[in-house]
């Protein structure tokens, strides 16, 4: 009789051993149907950034020591002293005398000066004459008139 228990048990056992690794398992889904892939789309053709253009004016503030003629020739500015007429035109409001300038001024720079303008600058700073302090020479206020 103990060997009919131990039977039951162990039928028991097994029946529930073979029920939960029954239920622990799982079929694996049926493999989709492979569908027909569209073809890609054609490649677009990259659209190229814009570029951004210099801003027209700039500026610069002037320090102890500067004159239109070291300003100009600095390379963040024209890179060409000759070209101090540039500014002096740009800034004719704020410039009474092209050879007196002072600290704190904030001058305009145009960044983008035009050929004629700058021919027009050189050939002025070129054949400016003499100069003095405090005075407005003829040849710039002919300069500034054009």
């Amino acid at each position: 009789m103990k060997i009919m228990k131990s039977a039951k048990y162990f039928g028991l056992i097994a029946i529930l051993a073979g029920f939960a690794v029954g239920c622990t398992t799982t079929e694996e889904p049926a493999p989709e149907e492979p569908k027909a892939e569209a073809p890609p789309p054609p490649a677009a053709e990259p659209t190229p950034e814009p570029v951004a253009a210099a801003p027209a004016m700039g500026s610069y503030e002037v320090v102890r020591g500067d004159n239109l003629w070291n300003i100009s020739g600095k390379p963040s500015i024209y890179n060409n002293p000759y070209q101090w007429p540039l500014i002096y035109k740009a800034n004719s409001g704020k410039i009474q005398d092209a050879d007196l300038i002072y600290p704190g001024q904030v001058f305009d720079i145009d960044n983008n000066p035009t050929a004629g303008d700058v021919d027009a600058a050189v050939n002025h700073a070129k054949t400016r004459g003499s100069w003095s302090l405090g005075a407005v020479e003829e040849s710039d206020k002919a300069y500034l008139a054009r």
